[in-house]
């Protein structure tokens, strides 16, 4: 059903959910994006460039997605975009937190801790921590009835569960952060019925991981991985895909590690 209100389009479609995919024009993010959408799902691409999220939501094809400019560290940015989505799409089902950041040297080294400046440490967090509270916070506060198979699920990092691989020390805690969160964010939504879930992606073939690997350095990479390759950003999607499904409805408060055995536990 479409309709117009104060000259904005909306387009409130009960048997479609609607969800929010922060970072949702990343390696990851975008193909987070297209899973959903391929499932029916309508879905609202976030990035602070309001030109490339327009351009995802426009490429996952059919009706419904939008791209919204948004920066999820920032808690007035983040309350405005849950209301410009709930206004031209309905209730927010499903929450999808995959906005991220990690910051290494220029030649993709990671500076010690020592080294560490304290605007690069707080930037961190802000974005990889913060911005998951925001948005999920912003969530909680208005879960609606009427959701269908209402979803949260976080994205952190093998980073967090092993304390090193490529990444900085601030990208490790704020991953780290993440994980606690997620429990704790489950446990209080239980009642209302929304599973919150984690997903821990480990070497992923995406743009975050090429700031520190070289190309020409996957054969050892892969060698190191049981599964023997370097994973895709769409192996990510689909446990994503799975958490947000009317199956995984007894599922909350969980970690699926998608990085081909790099870690078992």
């Amino acid at each position: 059903m479409q309709r117009r209100r104060k000259g904005v389009v909306v387009n409130h479609q009960p048997d479609r959910r609607v969800a929010i995919v922060t970072g949702g024009t990343g390696g990851i993010g975008r193909a987070i994006c297209e899973a959903l959408a391929a499932d029916g799902l309508r879905v609202a691409v976030v990035d602070r460039s309001i030109e490339l999220a327009s351009a995802v939501a426009k490429g996952l094809g059919g009706e419904g997605h939008v791209g919204y400019a948004a920066d999820v560290s920032h808690e007035a940015s983040v309350t405005t975009l849950f209301k410009e989505v709930r206004t031209a799409s309905g209730p927010v089902s499903v929450l999808v937190t995959a906005a991220g950041i990690l910051l290494l040297r220029p030649d993709g080294s990671r500076k010690p801790i020592a080294e560490t400046p304290l605007e690069d440490w707080e930037h961190t967090q802000a974005v990889n921590s913060r911005g998951v509270f925001l948005c999920c916070r912003e969530y909680a506060r208005e879960v609606p009835d009427a959701a269908v198979h209402p979803r949260i699920v976080t994205i952190s990092s093998v980073a967090a569960q092993l304390g090193g691989f490529r990444s900085s020390a601030a990208y490790i805690a704020s991953k780290a952060a993440v994980l606690g969160f997620t429990k704790a964010l489950a446990r209080e939504l239980a009642e209302k019925n929304v599973s919150v879930n984690s997903v821990a992606p480990g070497v992923i073939d995406a743009p975050m991981l090429r700031l520190s690997l070289d190309p020409a350095n996957d054969v050892p990479v892969a060698a190191s991985i049981p599964l023997g390759r370097i994973g895709q950003p769409e192996d990510v999607a689909q446990a994503v895909r799975f958490l947000v499904s009317p199956g995984a409805g007894y599922l909350t408060g969980t970690v699926i590690d998608v990085n081909g055995g790099y870690r078992m536990q």
